[in-house]
């Protein structure tokens, strides 16, 4: 059977927290090649991203190394692509050239409702349109446990540019699914309505003092048509700065999916602080991709 890791969705709690006990046992255990490098040995996987990453791709790309895995970089720019051939024929061509399974980000919201039934090898989902990142979620929700040692009953506040945020669509349905109550700050137009009731739409300022974490997040300027956006306004109004994590409690921690903007949505001196895991995420990301890729790639598959 064919296993697809598109959203955290379709993933029961159950088997979200093994591949979170799974990343715990590679956190302890990557640079031991006794214990993980022969895991996907003679696997191949190709990593196609139709749009620009540097965390996510070397990621996956490091993880996959880490369990003995052959890596093969499509440049969609350097490619076919750039004669015309679609996305649906660029897979079947990796597909027919022997790999055995494709990491896969894409601008569009849909892409894998059209290619899931089409592929037969794995497609990883590594941020398709702007709904879900689900191997993001996944190492988010890895560094929360990692820290508080539970993910029932945590408070996470979202600010930013919420309405764009595959990464806060990917926490949001984490947070359904595990009792996490979500509180959503930002700029209004960029703030979307949510009928779930863990959900609560409140000034940036007043979440501060309730939450366990703080996911701050980039404005997407990519995805918009037109936006007139004023930094030091922004910085003002939504911004973390030293002020506002004054108001956080002391054990609170501060993320950042990446790529951030240093003086916009975060003071530069908060993005080394002891109370940030920006660079703990991006080091946990390693550890859930290795998770992803043995559960997709591994064993009968």
């Amino acid at each position: 059977m064919i296993k697809h890791f598109l959203s955290l969705s379709s993933l029961t709690p159950s088997e979200i927290t093994a591949l979170l006990d799974r990343s715990h046992f590679f956190s302890q255990n990557y640079r031991n090649p006794d214990k993980v490098h022969h895991l996907l040995r003679h696997k191949i996987i190709a990593n196609v991203f139709y749009e620009p990453s540097t965390r996510t791709r070397c990621s996956f790309e490091v993880a996959a190394k880490r369990l003995g895995t052959e890596v093969v970089n499509f440049v969609p720019e350097n490619s076919s692509v750039r004669k015309g051939e679609t996305v649906y024929d660029t897979l079947k061509a990796l597909e027919s050239l022997g790999v055995d399974g494709i990491v896969f980000r894409h601008s569009d919201d849909h892409v894998f409702d059209q290619l899931k039934n089409r592929i037969k090898l794995p497609l990883l989902n590594a941020g398709a349109g702007k709904y879900e990142h689900p191997s993001q979620g996944l190492l988010d929700l890895f560094t929360l446990k990692e820290e508080f040692k539970r993910l029932e009953g945590l408070k996470i506040a979202i600010c930013g540019d919420v309405k764009h945020s595959r990464v806060a669509g990917s926490l949001m349905v984490a947070a359904e699914k595990f009792g996490m109550e979500i509180y959503l700050s930002g700029p209004p137009s960029l703030v979307p309505k949510s009928q779930k009731l863990f959900v609560t739409e409140i000034p940036f300022d007043d979440a501060l003092p309730k939450v366990d974490a703080v996911m701050m997040l980039r404005i997407q300027l990519e995805r918009h048509e037109s936006l007139d956006l004023n930094q030091e306004s922004y910085h003002r109004d939504f911004g973390m700065t030293p002020e506002r994590l004054g108001k956080m409690k002391k054990e609170a921690i501060i993320l950042h999916p990446g790529p951030f903007n240093r003086g916009i949505e975060i003071s530069d001196e908060l993005v080394e602080h002891p109370q940030s895991r920006i660079f703990k995420q991006m080091e946990n990301g390693v550890y859930a991709r290795m998770a992803i890729l043995e559960w997709a790639m591994g064993q009968g598959n």
